[in-house]
């Protein structure tokens, strides 16, 4: 069969449903969240436009068929992904976060696990959930062998419980709608300090309204202005045993098939912002004169310009379509297309973005255009979701370093590894 990137009837329909809906709804987010003080409050508001993204359907899509969802390949909502973010950033990383927060359940839940979890997810409230990773200290190590270091969240076990202690930064939805948690948290602990993480490292389900976890600050950020980054505490929190997703030393594969899945959908969010910025580039080039004779267009500087600024968004699109299609066909098993998306897309956005603003000059740097919040939102790509310097880079760098490393596989559709 020929290489075709040609969308089916379905895809079309998913992607003109999903440009309808940024351009009707998402469009109207700037204006709940402005003048908003706190990114808690910012947060809250996103709630009415979050609801509406159950109910189009866009949370049952995370969900397989067997829990009553209508789960969507990665391709599909990758094409969806781009839409949304390219009116509203906030919104898609809430669905996001929610999605990376039960890709341990989907991926490593028992059967009566998946059904406990992820069925509530299927019907018509606005659930949250967040995935637990970045240690107050950071989450770069998280994989060190060295078991004085890295994650240092501890889960006792306690009888027919765990007794969790330890602290989370910027766990995304992390605050819930009302500030006492989201509906669960999938956790990345340590279950004994004083073995590595091949032996100790897990995940365990925590509903967020469990005795002991506080939201004990939250972090404001330059961009991303409705996106929760709260700092959680967990003080003897206690869950039932069964809240273990595998065993000890599972927490290793289930960060790594987690990250795997949100890796090159944040290719399509990078896609979906350059977009933005270069969509109102395009238009002003065509319009504004700037006190000359001609539409700055005209000029040749301007027009390369943007020649540049659109062929790297056609190839931040390609390779993240690339990147989902090898995702699904693998099983998620993919290691090295979905992080270089990440990698690749996030710093070429921040490079795009800027380019916008060059090109407009000095009224792109204040309030009077978009590109300076569009680029406060793409600076965060980089540094977020499994650093391109911390984790991705010496993810990548690990991948190819092995004696079995085959470069060509991931371009044949077999895992590199």
């Amino acid at each position: 069969m020929p290489i075709d990137f040609t969308l089916t009837e379905g895809q079309r329909q998913l992607q003109d449903a999903a440009r309808t809906f940024a351009h009707k709804r998402l469009v109207d987010v700037e204006a709940a969240i402005d003048g908003l003080p706190t990114p808690d409050l910012r947060f809250y508001a996103l709630r009415p436009f979050y609801q509406e993204m159950v109910d189009a359907g866009f949370v049952k899509a995370l969900i397989p068929d067997a829990q009553g969802g209508q789960k969507m390949s990665s391709v599909d909502f990758s094409i969806a992904a781009e839409e949304l973010s390219s009116v509203d950033i906030n919104v898609p990383t809430a669905l996001l976060a929610t999605g990376l927060g039960l890709q341990p359940i989907i991926h490593f839940g028992s059967d009566e696990q998946k059904e406990q979890w992820l069925r509530p997810f299927t019907g018509t409230e606005a659930l949250l959930a967040a995935f637990g990773f970045t240690e107050a200290g950071g989450g770069a190590n998280f994989d060190s062998k060295d078991p004085s270091v890295g994650v240092r969240t501890h889960a006792r076990l306690e009888g027919d419980e765990w007794v969790i202690n330890g602290s989370k930064h910027y766990t995304t939805n992390g605050t819930g709608w009302e500030g006492k948690g989201p509906d669960l948290i999938t956790l990345v602990c340590r279950t004994d300090l004083t073995k590595p993480p091949h032996e100790s490292l897990a995940v365990i389900v925590v509903p967020g309204d469990t005795p002991g976890l506080e939201v004990s600050g939250l972090i404001d950020t330059v961009g991303h202005r409705a996106t929760i980054s709260p700092k959680l505490t967990f003080t003897d929190v206690r869950v039932p045993a069964a809240n273990i997703l595998g065993k000890p030393g599972d927490g290793m594969e289930i960060c790594r098939m987690a990250f795997n899945w949100t890796a090159s959908l944040i290719g399509a969010a990078c896609v979906g912002r350059m977009r933005a910025a270069f969509e109102f580039a395009l238009n002003w080039a065509k319009t504004e004169r700037r006190n000359g004779p001609v539409p700055v267009i005209e000029y040749q500087n301007a027009g390369y310009m943007l020649v540049d600024i659109k062929t790297r968004i056609e190839a931040a699109r390609y390779l993240t379509w690339k990147a989902c299609h090898h995702y699904d066909v693998t099983g998620g098993a993919d290691e090295e297309l979905g992080h270089m998306a990440k990698v690749f897309c996030s710093e070429l956005s921040v490079q795009a973005v800027y380019d916008t603003m060059r090109l407009v000059g000095v009224d792109g740097y204040g309030d009077q255009t978009p590109i300076a919040a569009i680029m406060n939102d793409v600076l965060c790509f980089p540094v977020y979701d499994g650093g391109n310097m911390g984790v991705r880079r010496r993810q990548l760098h690990e991948l190819i370093a092995r004696d079995t490393y085959d470069g060509m596989a991931s371009a044949e559709g077999r895992v590199a590894g």
